[in-house]
């Protein structure tokens, strides 16, 4: 029931509109009814999470002050927030199946069952369609090296003639192109760094180190630059040519949350609700910590994250079932 009840709320959060100010650069709730319904399934105050959202308090120097945020601001704080209670709430879910399926019999043997949609190649693509790319480059990958290169194997033990092709190499150069050193995620995380960094100079310093010096990356024909919906950069992927968007990366990849709310929501009245936002290393980031100090971008995340799923699916005997999709 809790999880229903927090997911309307992100529901209803999302739903939030907002209004800029004429005489300044703030905004204002265009209609309240929405953050009401959000705050009363959070369980905490609808005015003090739209002063936290609107005029949220920063420190400068020694001293904090409220600063008004303008609406593209505001709105990008709403998603962060939204995205981040759907990810706890999901890890609550395992957490809960965990510790019913838990047993203290030894686990030599286990089935998963792992589903992939498949490569996202859409006339506006952005950072998330990157990560779910380099997912499927990956699991690619995978499929490629057992369907093919370890039935090649088996032909070379039956002595039957054949002419070796390393089909799983084929998508090397790719993930090389956005995991690796100086790939688009480490230009990218560099960026995130600089005080002065913004997309624009991610983008020149992107196509600066790759263009024409890697065979998987395309600088894209000045007519597709312009538009609403310009592509800044193509990648050769294994299911084709998917042109890239970098509007918002930088944000997107430091997806910071805003501390003011996160402050409220460990406040909150719902005891469960309080509890997934507790973790110290949430005020900062919303993303961890790493030792030193130094935050984890969401690439890094999704990196190590991607190279556990390998680690776990190469210790198994893999089956796979080609699905089709009924559109």
């Amino acid at each position: 029931r809790k999880i229903f009840k927090f997911t309307a709320g992100v529901l209803h959060l999302g739903n939030t509109t907002l209004k800029s100010n004429k005489r300044d650069e703030g905004c204002t709730i265009d209609d309240a009814q929405w953050i009401d319904k959000a705050c009363h399934m959070f369980g905490v105050n609808a005015v003090e999470m739209t002063k936290a959202l609107i005029k949220p308090r920063i420190k400068v120097g020694s001293e904090y002050v409220h600063k008004g945020q303008n609406a593209g601001q505001v709105k990008y704080s709403i998603n962060a927030l939204c995205k981040s209670i759907f990810e706890k709430l999901f890890k609550l879910v395992l957490d809960m199946c965990n510790e019913t399926l838990e047993t203290k019999l030894r686990k030599n043997f286990f089935i998963g069952v792992l589903d992939i949609a498949g490569f996202e190649i859409f006339e506006f693509n952005s950072f998330e369609q990157l990560c779910i790319n380099l997912t499927n480059e990956k699991i690619q990958q995978f499929f490629n090296h057992h369907m093919f290169t370890l039935e090649q194997e088996e032909y070379r033990k039956e002595g039957i003639k054949w002419d070796f092709i390393d089909f799983g190499l084929d998508l090397e150069p790719t993930i090389e192109l956005i995991e690796r050193n100086m790939g688009v995620f480490a230009v990218m995380d560099e960026e995130c760094i600089m005080p002065k960094a913004n997309d624009q100079t991610f983008l020149t310093k992107l196509i600066n180190t790759h263009n024409g010096k890697h065979p998987k990356f395309l600088k894209p024909p000045a007519k597709s630059t312009m538009g609403t919906n310009p592509t800044h950069f193509q990648i050769i992927h294994y299911a084709g040519v998917v042109g890239y968007n970098v509007d918002g990366w930088l944000d997107k990849n430091k997806d910071p949350l805003n501390e003011n709310v996160v402050e409220l929501f460990v406040k909150s009245k719902d005891p469960v609700f309080s509890k997934l936002f507790e973790a110290p290393e949430v005020a900062h980031t919303g993303r961890g910590r790493k030792k030193g100090g130094s935050f984890q971008t969401v690439a890094m995340i999704h990196k190590q994250a991607v190279e556990h799923l390998l680690t776990t699916l190469q210790s198994t005997t893999p089956h796979f079932i080609r699905c089709i999709l009924p559109n």
